[in-house]
């Protein structure tokens, strides 16, 4: 257990920092006051320094700037009992992917009014998968996270917290999200793809991994309770719009409690 007062520090990306969940502490990175950081350092009555930030990658991580943040390792000193690092989806455009071919299909159904031939020019501008060197690289990537910071505060507790499922049993292609019969399963193939990495990361490391991924199968896109927000065009905060892909209030308090029960368990 981590006691009471002793310093945290949040490494990762918008899965971790919690775009479009109220409050926004910091608008640049995206960075919610309920995100899972925030509500874990509350519960525990943790000192948190949380620099998660949207869109960041493990280069992000490790030793490359991020608009004016320097890399967020940075924020690990000696003092610091308690990592937890939510990072490797950007690497692989793994969000990213699945927004754009959702975006394209939906941006195809009015130009089949121009012809088959040009909707079908839309939709061809994804590709879903990534080979096995993506994965590993990817994996790789992760255990270097975990060294650096192991390096920076050798005492500390490192926990590597994969990413909500987004598509899980429930899933309807067409219906819950606008991907095909094909397309979909490549998401979910991603998916798979990036808890390995993780889990792979932990293994060779010695790091505790928190598998979001695999808790929230059930809670999946489609389903009665999904932690995951789905898609929509429509811009954050207008008409309704959300942040599409990424976890809900829901979804942060899941990971949190994750986190919190594996901590005291």
């Amino acid at each position: 257990m981590i006691p009471p007062g002793s310093r945290y520090v949040a490494l990762g990306s918008s899965f971790a920092a919690g775009p479009g969940i109220d409050p926004i502490v910091h608008k640049p990175a995206g960075r919610s006051g309920h995100n899972y950081a925030h509500l874990v350092a509350a519960e525990l009555g943790l000192d948190l320094i949380d620099v998660t930030y949207s869109g960041a990658t493990t280069a992000h991580l490790l030793d490359t700037r991020q608009d004016d943040a320097p890399p967020q390792v940075e924020a690990v000193g000696p003092d610091t009992a308690l990592v937890t690092i939510t990072a490797g989806g950007n690497d692989l455009e793994y969000v990213g992917t699945f927004l754009r071919g959702s975006a394209l299909n939906t941006l195809a159904k009015p130009a089949t009014l121009l012809g088959r031939r040009v909707a079908n020019r839309i939709r061809a501008r994804v590709s879903y998968l990534k080979d096995d060197a993506a994965y590993q690289a990817a994996a790789d990537s992760l255990a270097t996270v975990v060294e650096n910071v192991r390096e920076r505060s050798p005492k500390a507790r490192i926990l590597l917290v994969d990413y909500l499922t987004l598509v899980g049993p429930s899933t309807r292609p067409r219906l819950d999200v606008p991907l095909n019969e094909e397309q979909l399963p490549s998401v979910a193939i991603m998916a798979d793809g990036l808890a390995t990495a993780f889990a792979k990361a932990a293994a060779a490391t010695g790091a505790d991994l928190i598998a979001a991924s695999a808790a929230s199968r059930e809670h999946a896109i489609g389903s009665a309770e999904p932690w995951t927000t789905g898609f929509t065009l429509r811009p954050p905060g207008i008409l309704g719009g959300f942040v599409p892909y990424h976890p809900n209030a829901a979804g942060m308090r899941a990971v949190a409690d994750l986190i919190i029960n594996h901590l005291r368990g």
